[in-house]
């Protein structure tokens, strides 16, 4: 996978979870990097290894603006991911998604570049089959609280497919189920962010709905790679393809294996389900099996284990206070 020598990649979001791991990969195999974030969520503090490189640059700009930069091949992460965070502006996300995928398109094109997409499992909405498979096309509430992402990433879809139709756009489109690893930020509102951060600080692991609800969970370094083997696909790659583990564990078995890794016996604290969250989730990947030779190698209490050590890190660092400043700042910027 080493098709890099003098090659540039555009990466928006590249200062997210996602985004900054990718951009480390990327260079690592020779890649020039531009990155563009407008860290509404993204940090620089995820950028560390990169800035340390001559072949990284970083633009802080918003994807719904037009950008104009020459690239080989263009990575759109750019999305809040958490629902915390896409509902505190569900504008800006809306606009984010569609007008982020045509400004990436219109990038990719006029560059004659690959443009790979993040798609996302919240496309299947609260599924009616299970696993989900690339084909079937959701079940998703158009008007309630999670639609600003969910709808703004099937729009997002269109658009991009759309492009490959009318102007012979080259496209790789992945659908990301749950992720996690180093580089979380320990306040967005996901749940293996929530319960490690919960648990290291002795506090109540917040459980919404009885617990039973199911997630599959896959580790960053699995996903990078996943998303290098769809960068470098050939045109007849397009998708979408499933990107995440197929062991499905309850929300309950997550809380007690990150109870137990963590060696505390904190109480759970049960709080109403949100409104259309999903009861299921779990990914059929016979489409990146077959067409980019995929699968997740990490298992899951290997990947909580290098997750827990980053958390533990933070907070003896007394880092932990920054995110949550940092997190109550964008919250109220968006309210104000």
């Amino acid at each position: 996978m080493h098709q890099s020598k003098g090659k540039t990649a555009l990466i928006t979001g590249a200062a997210g979870f996602l985004g900054s791991h990718l951009t480390d990969r990327l260079i690592s195999e020779g890649w020039h990097v531009i990155g563009l974030d407008n860290l509404m969520s993204g940090s620089l503090e995820n950028l560390p290894e990169a800035f340390r490189s001559n072949r990284f640059e970083f633009v802080e700009a918003d994807v719904i603006i037009p950008y104009d930069i020459n690239a080989d091949l263009v990575v759109n992460l750019a999305c809040p991911a958490s629902p915390p965070r896409y509902q505190a502006d569900p504008l800006h996300t809306m606009k984010t998604s569609v007008m982020g995928a045509f400004n990436a398109c219109e990038v990719a094109r006029k560059n004659n570049a690959r443009l790979v997409h993040s798609s996302t499992s919240e496309i299947y909405g609260d599924p009616e089959i299970h696993p989900q498979v690339e084909s079937y096309r959701g079940a998703v509430n158009p008007i309630g609280i999670r639609a600003c992402y969910d709808e703004g990433k099937r729009a997002a879809e269109t658009i991009i497919f759309d492009y490959n139709r009318t102007h012979g756009l080259e496209i790789g489109v992945c659908r990301i189920f749950n992720t996690y690893g180093p580089r979380m930020d320990p306040y967005d509102g996901r749940v293996v962010s929530n319960f490690i951060r919960q648990a290291l600080l002795g506090e109540p692991l917040t459980i919404y709905g009885d617990g039973k609800q199911t997630r599959s969970f896959c580790f960053v370094d699995d996903l990078v790679d996943g998303l290098m083997r769809l960068s470098l696909a050939g045109p007849d790659c397009v998708g979408p393809i499933n990107l995440g583990n197929p062991t499905e564990l309850t929300i309950m078995e997550l809380a007690e294996e990150i109870r137990n890794k963590i060696g505390t016996q904190v109480r759970i604290e049960y709080k109403p389900l949100p409104s259309d969250d999903p009861t299921r989730r779990k990914p059929d990947i016979a489409e990146a099996r077959s067409k980019l030779g995929w699968e997740p190698k990490v298992m899951l209490g290997d990947g909580l284990d290098r997750t827990i050590r980053y958390f533990d890190a933070l907070i003896r660092s007394d880092k932990l206070a920054d995110y949550q400043i940092a997190d109550n700042a964008r919250y109220s910027m968006v309210a104000g």
